[in-house]
């Protein structure tokens, strides 16, 4: 598979992202598509061929694998990315909507020259206002399922161990066989590693919504604070215009008189 397409949609929404957003992005290509791609591969690469029953019955190697695996590792932890990872493609959507709008207003105020218009894409969007909305739900997908992968995995490998003997007695095996599944160990190791490493952008994923909730409150409470003191200016004018209209009123009498 292609993941240089997938890293460039996500490396263009990482310019528009929270630190936290950016570390999240770090982990995600070195620590889980990387090992993927370079290591993980290469271990899974043999394992149907690798896995050998005490038994030359035609077809029983097949069915027995497909009890006892019913998905490789390395296709579910690709679709586990790639799903992972589409919600940020709403982020990239609603910034592209953004920036379009920001090019028609340009364009109507007569600023049509296009390197103008071409530095629009360059400029980094703020997350607020509705973008604040995609981004945090882009975020709770992420965790959503993030989560529910962790228990796919959960569900398929109990307690995420490779088990290194199986016995299955599925037709067309002629009784019940002994099979055995090849470097179990190794494949123990990387599951746990890449486990461990999707709970580490759980986490991310969780610190971010705080950061982006705590963010979105003190925006709030700084805006509050701004009308506040804009109101009391404009009252503390009024008084003042009223005291200067009641000294002046002694003095406007006493000419009429």
């Amino acid at each position: 598979m292609n993941w240089a397409g997938l890293y460039a949609i996500l490396s263009g929404v990482n310019r528009h992202s929270t630190g936290i957003g950016r570390i999240w992005l770090s982990v995600v290509f070195i620590f889980r598509i990387m090992v993927l791609v370079v290591a993980a591969e290469s271990v899974w690469g043999d394992e149907k061929s690798s896995f050998t029953c005490n038994t030359q019955q035609p077809g029983c190697n097949s069915v027995c694998y497909d009890h006892f695996f019913p998905i490789s590792h390395v296709r579910l932890w690709a679709l586990q990315l790639i799903i992972v990872s589409t919600p940020a493609l709403l982020v990239a959507m609603h910034i592209a909507h953004l920036q379009h709008l920001e090019k028609k207003v340009l364009r109507l105020s007569g600023h049509d020259d296009p390197k103008e218009l071409e530095e629009v894409k360059k400029h980094k969007v703020r997350i607020s206002g509705t973008l604040w909305w995609t981004y945090t739900l882009s975020v709770l997908f992420r965790i959503a399922f993030e989560a529910a992968f962790m228990y796919i995995f959960y569900l398929i490998y109990p307690g995420y161990n490779m088990i290194r003997l199986v016995k299955c007695s599925a037709y067309p095996c002629p009784n019940t066989v002994d099979c055995f599944v090849s470097r179990p160990t190794e494949k123990t190791i990387f599951t746990v590693f890449m486990l461990s490493a999707s709970g580490i952008c759980i986490v991310l994923n969780v610190a971010e919504i705080f950061f982006l909730i705590g963010r979105a409150c003190t925006r709030r409470r700084q805006r509050h604070r701004d009308s506040y003191r804009d109101k009391e200016h404009q009252e503390n004018e009024m008084n003042t215009y009223g005291e200067d209209l009641m000294k002046r009123a002694p003095g406007s009498l006493e000419k009429e008189h």
